[in-house]
């Protein structure tokens, strides 16, 4: 059976050439999906893939369309959560029962629509991830997962019993306090992060544990902080410390290492419960 896939830009813009090269990709190794790529994907106004209201129709327009499977983010960088809020006003009963993938700014939206029990929400590479050097495999392991396979999923969901998210840790600490912000219970919580220097993921490291505490997760896994910029002086604390020292503090489980991050390796994690099928 063929299911088809719904490609949207919530946040910022694509280009034409490099969703040619994830077509092509799907095209001769997953034939059994259909990728369309929604136009809006290619607009481009200042920042954005649009402006607010043509990143909201278009998505809207994905998630209502009942010939469509699941709606995949096609890049983060920011931009989701000015259009979240409206987005959840208008989304009609076959939103439902869409899967939406993605991660890094995507988180937002993931996590309003997990909120609201819209659809089913998965951490996963997207078509951006093709430009990474060994990024077509990023991307294969997502095509992969929406065929049915469960290879890419994150290894300690196998077998864990627990519902898990996963999150870039700017966008959950963004998330903190919002309307967006998922009950997460009971929950895994996985968290990585790009780009920010060690202080500042300390930072993000004490905000989130101790907004996550009250809702007595089974614990933190981190995953990969990549790409850290060169302080003036060295921190004198590595990441994994950083986050045992916020859990203790906060009576957080810390359960690891979590095999996610803006990097080709970046593995799925379907919030909730990890299905032993993959997407079907």
């Amino acid at each position: 059976m063929s299911r088809n896939i719904a490609i949207c830009a919530p946040s910022t813009p694509f280009t034409r050439d490099d969703a040619a090269r994830v077509a092509g990709l799907a095209a001769a190794e997953f034939p059994r999906l259909r990728l369309a790529f929604h136009d809006q994907c290619f607009a481009s106004e200042g920042h954005f893939a649009g402006s607010d209201a043509v990143r909201l129709a278009a998505f809207v327009e994905c998630a209502n369309d009942p010939a469509f499977d699941a709606v995949w983010f096609v890049r983060g960088g920011y931009g989701a959560n000015r259009i979240a809020q409206d987005a959840l006003a208008l989304l009609s009963p076959a939103a439902y029962d869409k899967v939406y993938l993605g991660y890094s700014d995507g988180g937002t939206l993931l996590a309003a629509l997990y909120r609201a029990r819209i659809g089913r929400q998965v951490h996963a590479p997207m078509p951006t991830d093709i430009r990474r050097a060994g990024g077509d495999a990023a991307v294969r392991r997502t095509l992969g997962w929406l065929s049915g396979m469960t290879d890419g999923l994150e290894p300690s969901l196998r077998g864990d019993g627990r519902p898990a998210v996963a999150f870039n840790l700017m966008t959950l600490a963004m998330l903190c306090g919002t309307p967006f912000m998922p009950d997460l219970s009971g929950h895994v919580v996985m968290v990585e992060e790009v780009a920010e220097y060690d202080y500042a993921v300390d930072r993000l490291l004490f905000h989130v544990t101790h907004a996550l505490a009250p809702m007595s997760i089974a614990g933190l896994r981190l995953g990969r902080v990549s790409d850290v910029p060169e302080n003036d002086h060295p921190f004198g604390c590595t990441v994994e410390a950083m986050a045992r020292h916020w859990c203790a503090r906060t009576g957080i489980a810390f359960l690891g290492p979590a095999d996610i991050g803006h990097d080709a390796a970046n593995r799925i994690v379907p919030f909730g419960l990890a299905s032993a099928a993959g997407a079907q």
